[in-house]
C-alpha cells in the first residue's frame, strides 16, 4: 500500500502539538519554528490545527478513550499527538476531509517508527470520524466539573468562573475561549490597513498581523484589553511613571512622561530594551531588578502600573497550552501592590491590572493591598465597568471579544 503523504500544515501542527505536550514548550512559539517555511494559507491551518488541539486536549482525550478503550496516558507520545490531532478534526472542524484527517495522522505514527501501533490509530480514528462529534456533542454542562470536560478545561479554572461570573458566564466565557481572538494592534505611526477600535483609541482590528510594519515598530500586536489597561495610567509629560512588571513592554511604551520599566528577568529585560528601541519609546528606561526590591533612588514617582503576573485565565484564547499550566498568584500580587505603592508619592496613583478572571487575583488583591480606590476611572470608560464592583474595569472575552483583564486606579495616601 502506497504510503499517505502529509500536508505541510498537519506536518507543523504534529511538532507542535508534541514540543508542547512533550517539552513543555509554548504553543505560539512553537508554532513560529514549526511554520516559518509555510505560505499563509498553509501557516494559517497550521495555526489552527495546533491550537485547537491543545486547547481541546482534555476533551479529546476523553473520546479518544471512550473509542479505543485504551488510557490515554499509556499510548507512546506520538501516537497520542497523532490521535489527537486526527480526533480535533473529526469532532470539531467542519469541511476537513474525513480521509485526509484519518489517513494523514495514521501516517505520523508510521513515519514515527511505531508500525505496531498503526493498526490502533486507524482503528480509532475511524471510529472517531463517525461517533467523535457526537460523543462531544452528548456531554453535559450543567456543573463545572461537567463543563470543564465538555469545554476542555482544568476542573479548577470552572469553578472559578462558575463562582465569580455564575454558570451562564461561565459557560459563555469557556466558548470564547476556544475561539480564535481578534487579531489587534496598536498603531505606534504610519498609515495601516484595518478598523479602529470604537472604544480604546490607537487599537485597530486588522486581518493579519504585517510582520515588515512590526520589524519596523510601526505597529506592536497588544488586544483592546491589555491597550486600555495602559490607557488607564493617564500619564504625562513631565509625569515620572512606574512600570513594575513591564516586558515585553507593550503597555511600557504607550506611557507618557519619563518612564522607567522594570523586569527582573535579565533575558526579558534584554527582550524589553530591544522593544523599546524597536518602537522608539526614547522616554522609557530599563531596569533589571525586581520588583519587589527596587535600587532605593527608585522612588517618588507620579504614577505606576502594576501589570503583575497571574494565572491568565483573560488569555487562554491566545495562549492554549497555559490553561493546563496555570496558576494563581495572589500572594505575588499583593507584594508587588504594595511595593509601588511605597515608590510613589503621596497623592500619586497606581493602575493595578491582571490579564485574567479570577477574583482571588483581582478584587480580593486590591481590597487586601487597603489603598484608596479611584472610582473615576469607571466613570473614564463606563462601557468596561466591572458587573459586580462598579468602581473598577473588567473586560470579558464572551461580552467585549477581547482578553480578560481586570483593571483598578489607586491613590496612595
Amino acid at each position: 500500500m502506497k504510503a499517505a503523504t502529509i500536508s505541510p500544515a498537519r506536518s507543523a501542527a504534529y511538532d507542535v502539538i508534541r514540543r508542547v505536550f512533550e517539552h513543555e514548550a509554548y504553543t505560539d512559539r512553537a508554532l513560529r519554528t514549526a511554520a516559518a517555511a509555510l505560505d499563509d494559507r498553509d501557516r494559517s491551518l497550521a495555526r489552527q490545527l495546533a491550537y485547537g488541539t491543545v486547547q481541546r486536549a482534555r476533551t479529546l482525550d476523553y473520546v479518544i478513550e471512550t473509542v479505543g478503550r485504551r488510557p490515554v496516558r499509556k499510548l507512546d507520545e506520538p501516537v497520542r499527538a497523532a490521535l489527537r490531532l486526527g480526533a480535533f478534526q473529526l469532532a470539531f472542524l467542519d469541511g476537513v476531509p474525513r480521509y485526509a484527517a484519518v489517513n494523514e495522522s495514521v501516517e505520523l505514527v508510521r513515519r514515527a517508527r511505531l508500525e505496531r501501533a498503526v493498526p490502533f490509530t486507524n482503528a480509532v480514528l475511524r471510529r472517531l470520524a463517525d461517533e467523535g462529534r457526537g460523543c462531544v456533542e452528548a456531554l453535559p454542562e450543567s456543573t463545572p466539573e461537567e463543563a470543564a470536560l465538555r469545554h476542555s478545561y482544568p476542573d479548577w479554572v470552572a469553578e472559578t468562573w462558575w463562582r465569580d461570573l455564575g454558570a451562564e458566564g461561565a459557560l459563555a466565557l469557556m466558548q470564547a475561549q476556544n475561539q480564535a481572538p481578534p487579531t489587534v494592534v496598536r498603531l505606534v505611526r504610519g498609515p495601516i490597513e484595518g478598523r479602529p477600535d470604537a472604544d480604546v483609541p490607537g487599537a485597530w482590528h486588522v486581518d493579519h498581523m504585517d510582520d515588515r510594519m512590526f520589524e519596523e515598530g510601526c505597529v506592536w500586536p497588544q488586544s483592546v484589553g491589555s491597550q486600555l489597561a495602559g490607557r488607564c495610567v493617564g500619564s504625562q509629560t513631565g509625569d515620572r511613571v512606574l512600570d513594575l512588571c513591564a516586558a515585553p513592554g507593550g503597555k511600557a511604551t504607550m506611557l507618557a512622561g519619563d518612564v522607567v520599566a522594570v523586569e527582573a528577568s535579565a533575558s526579558r529585560a534584554r527582550e524589553l530594551e530591544e522593544n523599546v528601541r524597536r518602537l522608539g519609546a526614547t522616554n522609557v528606561r530599563v531596569v533589571c531588578a525586581d520588583g519587589r526590591e527596587l535600587p532605593l533612588d527608585l522612588t517618588g514617582f507620579d504614577r505606576a502600573l502594576v501589570d503583575a503576573p497571574c494565572s491568565g485565565l483573560g488569555v487562554l484564547a491566545a495562549r492554549p497550552d497555559l490553561r493546563w499550566r496555570s496558576q494563581p498568584l495572589p500572594e505575588l500580587q499583593l507584594e508587588l501592590l504594595r511595593a509601588a505603592a511605597a515608590r510613589v508619592r503621596s497623592g500619586g496613583t497606581i493602575v493595578y491590572s491582571v490579564c485574567t478572571v479570577n477574583r482571588d487575583e483581582a478584587e480580593a488583591v486590591v481590597d487586601a493591598a487597603g489603598l484608596e480606590v479611584d472610582a473615576t476611572l469607571a466613570e473614564e470608560w463606563p462601557q468596561f465597568r466591572h458587573g459586580t464592583r462598579p468602581e473598577f474595569l473588567q473586560t470579558l472575552p464572551h461580552v467585549h471579544r477581547t482578553s480578560g483583564f481586570f483593571i483598578a486606579r489607586l491613590r496612595v495616601p
